[in-house]
């Protein structure tokens, strides 16, 4: 895939979302943030904190607010797109030009501003700090592959609580099959889910 270095580079690559994106970046650029690309999408920082970030995916194009959590959020928009596992970043989604309206948008983002100029944030928790619990079903199926067992064996205590998180906080028991499911390629990959989130957009599909 073709590295983007620029936001026009990325509009370009998305051409059925290039309306409501310039939109969307007219109204972070009007602000004192500046604009760079990070994991391959345009983030906006202020003194070298990501602040703002805007995307486009298959069913909506969005902004991401990297300590979101901490808006008031008054109209009720910001979602988080991996309930249990992001603890600060919070959504936005719209599928039309429509549905963005100016006013409210550019609210949100000063407030991210001022809280950032604050140096209000969310501190990710230390990785000592709560113990990995291993649900049954994650752990059947680490004791019936031994490979599996080797690749999650092989990932940083934070990355293991991440799945292990993800799997055990669904309440059905159909849920946790489904997730397990769904982490399996991933654990086997070595990687993290907040990286596969980054890299790929899968944050929407890991939620069920």
């Amino acid at each position: 895939m073709k590295k983007v270095n620029n936001v026009e580079e990325y509009i370009e690559k998305h051409p059925e979302w290039a309306t409501e994106l310039n939109f969307l970046r007219g109204l972070v650029t009007e602000t004192e943030l500046e604009e760079t690309i990070k994991w391959g999408a345009p983030v906006y920082t202020l003194n070298g904190k990501n602040v703002v970030g805007l995307g486009a995916f298959k069913t909506y194009v969005g902004l991401w607010f990297f300590q979101g959590a901490l808006l008031s959020d008054p109209k009720g928009l910001l979602i988080n797109a991996q309930e249990g596992t992001t603890k600060a970043l919070r959504q936005m989604r719209f599928q039309k030009l429509e549905d963005i309206d100016a006013d409210t948008i550019s609210a949100y983002i000063h407030e991210a501003i001022l809280n950032e100029k604050q140096g209000k944030r969310i501190k990710p928790a230390k990785a000592g700090s709560k113990p990995l619990v291993i649900p049954q079903e994650l752990q059947k199926a680490l004791d019936d592959s031994k490979d599996l067992k080797a690749a999650f064996e092989s990932l940083s205590l934070s990355c293991k609580r991440e799945y292990a998180e993800y799997v055990g906080e669904a309440k059905r028991a159909a849920t946790r099959l489904r997730r397990l499911e769904k982490v399996i390629p991933m654990i086997m990959e070595k990687v993290s889910m907040n990286d596969k989130y980054r890299r790929t957009g899968s944050g929407e599909e890991l939620r069920n």
